[in-house]
């Protein structure tokens, strides 16, 4: 296990959520497969407990530690993408499996984790600052998926 890792809490899927993210984003992989040693309150012994898996080259743990805890925006991963290609690509795996669209780039994957979907292009005008910056943050809040081609656009005035 990395030094600093990150723990996704889930209700019982970790393991369905690892093998999902391993098979849509590159260098990422399910590690090891931690079973519970005895019964706990949301599970029994033999259970998926932890699963180690990597996103985007990011250490994490899935926890299985049952419904009480929920996720929100206030955690997300952020994955940017470099052309429309690879923004729909992983828009679409998320939200076709069965996940839902947000605002400005967001959107939940089926487990309620939120992801970030977000073109470079937008990284960079914001980067960039004064009228392109603004001009661009304004045609993003009129987006769910974001649209490389308008933030362009956007850019250029």
């Amino acid at each position: 296990m990395a030094k600093n890792t990150i723990c996704v809490w889930y209700d019982k899927d970790a393991e369905a959520a690892a093998r999902f993210y391993a098979e849509t984003f590159p260098d990422s992989a399910v590690g090891a497969i931690w079973r519970a040693p005895g019964d706990y309150p949301s599970g029994k012994k033999g259970d998926v407990l932890v699963v180690e898996f990597k996103v985007a080259g990011v250490s994490c743990i899935g926890l299985n530690g049952g419904p009480q805890f929920k996720h929100s925006e206030a955690f997300s991963f952020v994955i940017a993408t470099d052309d429309q290609a690879e923004t729909d690509r992983y828009w679409n795996a998320i939200v076709g499996n069965g996940g839902q669209e947000s605002a400005c780039g967001w959107c939940k994957d089926k487990w309620g984790v939120s992801w970030q979907i977000t073109p470079r292009v937008l990284t960079e005008a914001m980067a960039a600052g004064g009228d392109e910056a603004k001009r661009a943050f304004e045609a993003m809040m009129t987006m769910k998926k974001i649209d490389v081609a308008a933030i362009k656009a956007a850019r250029r005035g």
